[in-house]
């Protein structure tokens, strides 16, 4: 069946159609992207170093009816030949998500067709679906974006269960954040990323965001109040600190606790799992990948990560994870809500 999907979680407006069908065991086997288009917001957000909610709000409303007629017609099919509409229902910025919400509600209602409420991050772990049609739960999941840093163990194809999260800031945001305060261009991270090769990870000394203890958390908020004061007081004593070497130490110390938790939550709280996701926008950060790459080489274990273009924000992920609820018998009506927060 083909399933049109929706996203509008933050600054991109997105439409696709995934072509999803079961295998002779019951379990989804076919998945074709047929179309997957995105309208991104990033230069207009540039000039405010940052995403402004009214503005990507206003954007959305702009785009979203141009860009599904294009995801249809790119796919080569017509509103009558999809079974289902899937859209970003949480979490997310609720002004973006209320634009895509209630342009699916009517577009489904108005044409009989049956709608399907998605969670964001179960989305980003579809995408990994896409990537390898193998895939087959139980496995572990890490979802790393601008607003979650999260360790999720995959029971079935739409049981998650949060095994660990940061206590404060995401990953995205704290390399957004330092990347904007030493000039690197909007987005901070994806700039930062590219920044680090240059530099000695080892030239300052930065506290881990792993969350001393057991638990499987993070924190970021005192890594980013460590690299502030560092440039602060490099600023107040007219000294120059390397962008290139704070980028290093800065990357290897959020990879590192990264890779810490990781391997850790591999050790006990899901134990016996043979395969690693990573997922989420900041999915797409070279380090990142590179080392828990290695890490699940070093335990034999299989380590999937989807194609960057499908990490960031984009509505094919949502249109996997649309169907998989579709056969859970997951539907909406006219009453379904958006809502800022992951849980509903």
């Amino acid at each position: 069946m083909y399933v049109l999907g929706m996203e509008s979680s933050c600054d991109e407006t997105s439409a696709a159609v995934v072509e999803m069908t079961d295998g002779s065991d019951g379990t989804p086997a076919l998945r074709a992207i047929k179309s997957n288009i995105v309208a991104s917001q990033i230069e207009t957000h540039r000039l405010y170093g940052g995403v402004v909610p009214e503005i990507a709000s206003r954007a959305h409303i702009e785009a979203v009816s141009r860009i599904t007629g294009e995801a249809l017609d790119e796919a080569g099919i017509t509103l009558a030949d999809v079974g289902a509409v899937a859209v970003t229902s949480h979490p997310g910025l609720i002004g973006a998500l209320l634009v895509g919400v209630n342009f699916a509600k009517s577009l489904a209602y108005a044409n009989s067709i049956p709608l399907v409420p998605v969670n964001h991050i179960h989305g980003h772990v579809a995408a990994a679906h896409l990537q390898e049609p193998d895939l087959k739960p139980p496995f572990l999941a890490v979802v790393v974006s601008g607003g979650h840093t999260s360790f999720y163990m995959v029971e079935d194809y739409t049981t998650f269960t949060e095994i660990g999260a940061t206590r404060d800031d995401a990953c995205g945001e704290a390399f957004d954040k330092i990347g904007r305060v030493i000039g690197m261009p909007y987005p901070g991270g994806a700039a930062l990323d590219k920044l680090a090769y240059e530099g000695d990870p080892k030239a300052f000394t930065l506290p881990s965001p792993a969350v001393k203890g057991d638990d499987l958390d993070f924190s970021f908020s005192g890594l980013k109040t460590a690299a502030l004061n560092l440039i602060n007081q490099a600023e107040q004593k007219g000294e120059t600190i390397s962008r290139a070497d704070l980028a290093a130490s800065y990357t290897h110390t959020i990879v590192q606790g990264i890779v810490q938790k990781t391997d850790k939550a591999l050790s006990t709280k899901a134990k016996g799992v043979t395969t690693l996701v990573l997922a989420g926008g900041v999915a797409a950060n070279s380090h990142i990948r590179s080392a828990l790459s290695r890490l699940c080489e070093k335990r034999g274990i299989r380590f999937i990560v989807p194609d960057r273009h499908l990490c960031g924000d984009n509505a094919a992920m949502i249109a996997a994870a649309g169907y998989f609820e579709y056969r859970k018998g997951t539907r909406a009506d006219t009453s379904l809500n958006a809502s800022a927060s992951d849980y509903v």
